[in-house]
């Protein structure tokens, strides 16, 4: 797990984005978001880029535990046990979002707790967890804990989101 990034900025998470479509048109790869915390922020950058809809396929917005739940497919018995801001949860998020976007060869999942109010000892604000999972492919979840504002760390967990997409597609 990384440190937090220090320095961050909305043209430093634009680039990010600019980066991983470029990534993604030279790996003949479509991307699908599932994101909470971020909500849909990702899916924003990537969409900031005119023609980003050729390997851009859409984003989920699940901010509630029903919307997980009934629209990503998140079994209410993972959100009971583990809570919303959990590896078992982003998995399952990452997995209904590829699940339920065909074309999409690349998913990452968000959820997380960007404050100021809601954290706790054992998941403090500035939690986020993050999972990719990649079409015939592992999911792979990630923690990391952000500082700052709750623009901070939403901004950080878009770039860190960009950031795990890259890993995926090497």
């Amino acid at each position: 797990m990384s440190a937090p990034h220090a320095g961050f900025s909305e043209l430093s998470v634009l680039a990010a984005a600019e980066r991983t479509l470029t990534r993604l048109r030279q790996v003949d790869g479509h991307v699908v978001t599932a994101e909470s915390c971020t909500g849909g922020l990702v899916a924003a950058m990537l969409t900031h880029f005119p023609g980003s809809s050729d390997v851009t396929e859409g984003g989920f917005v699940t901010y509630s535990n029903t919307m997980k739940q009934k629209v990503l497919g998140v079994p209410a018995k993972i959100l009971e046990k583990h809570g919303a801001v959990s590896a078992q949860t982003v998995e399952k998020m990452a997995e209904g979002a590829l699940e339920a976007s065909p074309l999409a060869t690349v998913s990452v999942a968000i959820s997380g707790i960007a404050g100021p109010d809601g954290g706790s000892a054992e998941k403090p604000v500035g939690l986020v967890w993050f999972a990719t999972a990649m079409k015939n492919g592992a999911v792979i979840s990630d923690k990391q804990v952000f500082s700052g504002s709750r623009e901070d760390v939403r901004a950080q967990a878009a770039l860190h989101a960009f950031e795990l997409i890259l890993q995926r597609l090497g």
